[in-house]
């Protein structure tokens, strides 16, 4: 199973041998500890339970403490699960630890984190959709349009592009390259964006569309 759980740093760029400019998202990635397995026995679906980021217990409530005093394993700030297959779940135990070396440069992965919050936003941000003529005789600049015709059938389609809140969005980026794995910072360099603030958690695990 290649999976791990990271804070997004921020992006820079780096160069190739060729001397081509790369832009990168530098992610800082576990060390995650195994916090719980769940199977189809116990739990109806299989998962690995992983964590990330150091707490004081005094923060957490007793249902948490308890939780991870039965894995024997120091308390965590973040928990994410990653599904797995029926051989990954036995090769997973308890309390092992899953670090940046479980990922290779070159290799691509699956990115999953929440967007950017934008507040409320109008149609032409939030869908992409073009304005109207901007002369003054226009009376339609940058609305959503038509709202339907007038008797039939009398109201807005469901479904219709409207302004409202934009952003805060779980979004998962496939087939992103590794650039470079830092075993010293525990960094992985990803080519390209990825979703979310500085200082964001995201999901990373091996791409599910990649081809074999």
């Amino acid at each position: 199973m290649k999976a791990i759980i990271g804070r997004k740093v921020g992006m820079t760029q780096i160069f190739d041998e060729k001397g081509a400019v790369i832009p990168v998202t530098v992610i800082e990635a576990g060390p995650c500890p195994v916090v719980q397995v769940k199977t189809v026995e116990t739990d109806g679906y299989n998962a690995v339970q992983l964590g990330f980021g150091t707490v004081k217990e005094s923060k957490l409530n007793k249902p948490d403490n308890g939780h991870f005093k039965k894995a024997n394993i120091k308390a965590v700030k973040h928990l994410r699960e990653f599904k797995a297959c029926e051989k990954c779940i036995g090769e997973v135990k308890v309390g092992d630890e899953f670090k940046v070396d479980v990922f290779e440069a070159g290799e691509k992965v699956d990115v999953q984190g929440t967007t950017k919050g934008k507040g409320f936003q109008g149609v032409i941000k939030r869908h992409g959709q073009s304005r109207g003529p901007m002369g003054h005789g226009s009376m339609y600049h940058r609305r959503p349009g038509s709202m339907g015709s007038t008797s039939t059938p009398g109201r807005v389609y469901k479904g219709k592009n409207l302004p409202g809140h934009m952003g805060v969005e779980t979004v998962t980026v496939q087939n992103l390259e590794i650039v470079k794995v830092d075993l010293d910072k525990n960094a992985l360099l990803i080519k390209g964006s990825v979703p979310g603030n500085k200082g964001s958690i995201l999901k990373i695990r091996h791409a599910v569309k990649a081809s074999k």
